[in-house]
Order: structure tokens, then C-alpha cells, then sequence
């Protein structure tokens, strides 16, 4: 006999909408909190958004990135992101790291000396270590990163707006775009909040996250299409209740084999990718419950017209037919 495991009945009668004064207006209000404490708080903008130097190191030991960050902290440098670079062209003894800086005393590079003192504290570790390049990200590079982010979010944001409307209509894709904006700010706001590194790989995660969270509303809308259709007599907001359970499963289901990895990965990924899985877990997270509980709520808050449409085609033929009759 087969084992089948089930987070969530096959028939489910949830009520979406009774506590809705809690879930979705309090989503409004967290959205309002998240953008207060974003422009009040500002983000720990990272290297990639502030400027910085990044130093190619190589030695013949095995790189231990926790006892140079502790070499470095006495240097008091700030922002420090010490990364491993695998690469299978590598001889056996060569092991290759980068060291990220931030720019210091809002310069667009280190100065020579405070190289020198890095090298003598990475030395202190790993004794035959050599830096073999030197590079640096001044301000304006700096600022030009910060307005192409900011582009190729609201670029993907425009694109689904698109991409939904053309699909079904006019109040979904409005539904669509707001719920993923709800997911963007109260994200950005938590990671203001904590003072988490906020650099390009944040960026990356926040696409992901649009991604994602299009792709469950996609589903509740497409069910929600489809009974419609089907309930033509029932009330909006019965129709909706209807579908959100009817894809209650597959949504629980796909995002709790997605937390699975994310979750494993968050705490045993380490520092490097911390960030970035943190924005990925969050965002899948409130990525469902925007799809659940404050998508279609902006529908129902729009309306819908449920008259029945004619095909264009059959709307031609139509006219045409009462053309020739006269």
C-alpha cells in the first residue's frame, strides 16, 4: 500500500475573507510601516552599492575565510566579504579567495597602506599568501549599479503587468502587480529594519522573489478564470473562496519543498550566501500569502465584469450574417 503524504485535504472550506480586516489591511499597513522605516532607517548598502576594493588572493593552504575575517577585524575596515573562488583549471596546491572591501573615508579605493596591512594580517593566518590583483568600484560605478537595480525591477514588475493583463484582465493584473509590490517593500523594510547587507545578490533575490510570487497568484487567477465560468450566478467573493482552496494544496505543497532547500541552506550555507537565501526564504513566504490573501482581495476591491463576452470572430460573423439578411 502506497504511502501518500498530505499537508493539506483534497477539500478544503477555508473562509479567505473573514478575517480579512486583519490580513489584507494589515498587509496595507505594513506596507506603510515598511517604506517609513526604509526611507527613515536607509539600507546597509554593500560594497557593491557604496564603492570598495576587491584584493585576488592565492596560497598553497586551504583558505579558511573565518580566520582571515578574524585577522581582519582589528583593521577596522567595515564591510568585509571574503569569498573562495573554485575554478577546475586550478593546480591541486591553488587556492584562490577574494577580499571585498568598502571604500573608505568615502574614497573610491584603499590606499596602498591599508593594503600593506592586510596583507601582513592575512599573512598572520596563512603565511605564503600573495595578492595578485587589485580592483576597485569608485561612487559613480557605485551609484550607476544602484539605478540599474532599480531599473530591472520595476522593468520586471512593468513586464508582468503586461504579461497578466493580456492573459485575463485588466483588475488582475492590477491585483497582480500591487500583491508583488506588497512583497518587494515589506521585504526591503525588514532587511532596513535589521540592517541586513543589502548588495546586488539582494537584487537577484528580489526578482527571484517576483518570479515566484507571480507565478502562485497565476494560479489562483487561472483557477479563479475558470469557475467564473463555471459559477455564473455566485457571488465574486464565493468564486474566489472557491479557488483559493481549490489550489490550497499545490500552493502549501510547492512552497514547503522550496523552504525545505532554502531553510537548509540558511543555516548551513554559511555568511556568503546568508543574505541572499534570507531574502529568498522571506520573500517565498510573504510571496504566498500575498497570493492568497491580498491579490485577490485588490480584485474584488476593483470588480469585475462578468457579462458574458462574445468571441471576436463569432461578433464578426454575427454582424455579417444580419448584413446579408437585410
Amino acid at each position: 500500500m502506497a504511502f501518500r503524504l498530505k499537508l493539506v485535504p483534497d477539500e478544503t472550506k477555508f473562509d479567505f475573507f473573514k478575517h480579512q480586516l486583519i490580513t489584507f489591511w494589515g498587509s496595507m499597513v505594513l506596507m506603510a510601516v515598511a517604506l517609513v522605516i526604509t526611507f527613515v532607517m536607509g539600507l546597509n548598502l554593500g560594497i557593491d552599492f557604496r564603492g570598495g576594493t576587491t584584493i585576488r588572493a592565492e596560497s598553497s593552504e586551504e583558505v579558511d575565510v573565518g580566520a582571515w575575517r578574524n585577522a581582519l577585524q582589528s583593521l577596522d575596515l567595515g564591510d568585509v566579504v571574503i569569498t573562495q573562488v573554485y575554478d577546475p583549471s586550478f593546480d591541486a596546491d591553488q587556492h584562490v579567495a577574494e577580499i571585498r572591501i568598502q571604500a573608505q573615508d568615502d574614497e573610491g579605493s584603499v590606499s596602498p597602506q591599508t593594503v600593506s596591512a592586510i596583507d601582513t594580517a592575512i599573512k598572520g593566518v596563512a603565511p605564503d599568501v600573495k595578492f595578485t590583483a587589485t580592483e576597485s568600484v569608485g561612487p559613480k560605478v557605485s551609484g550607476e549599479l544602484i539605478k540599474t537595480a532599480i531599473l530591472s525591477v520595476l522593468a520586471a514588475a512593468a513586464a508582468i503587468l503586461i504579461y497578466i493583463w493580456l492573459r485575463f484582465e485588466w483588475q488582475f493584473a492590477v491585483g497582480a502587480v500591487l500583491a508583488l509590490l506588497h512583497d518587494l517593500l515589506i521585504t526591503v523594510g525588514v532587511f532596513s529594519l535589521f540592517e541586513i547587507k543589502f548588495d546586488l545578490t539582494i537584487i537577484a533575490a528580489l526578482l527571484t522573489i517576483l518570479g515566484y510570487s507571480i507565478n502562485d497568484t497565476v494560479v489562483v487567477f487561472d483557477r479563479l478564470r475558470e469557475n467564473l465560468i463555471k459559477y455564473k450566478t455566485m457571488p465574486l467573493r464565493e468564486v474566489m473562496n472557491i479557488s483559493v482552496n481549490e489550489t490550497l494544496s499545490r500552493t502549501v505543497m510547492t512552497s514547503g519543498t522550496t523552504l525545505l532547500a532554502l531553510i537548509s541552506m540558511l543555516v548551513l550555507g554559511g555568511d556568503v550566501i546568508r543574505g541572499f537565501v534570507f531574502a529568498m526564504t522571506f520573500g517565498v513566504l510573504i510571496g504566498t500569502y500575498s497570493s492568497v490573501f491580498v491579490a485577490k482581495n485588490i480584485v474584488l476591491m476593483i470588480g469585475l465584469n462578468r457579462t458574458e463576452k462574445k468571441d471576436p470572430a463569432e461578433e464578426f460573423f454575427d454582424k455579417t450574417t444580419k448584413a446579408e439578411t437585410k
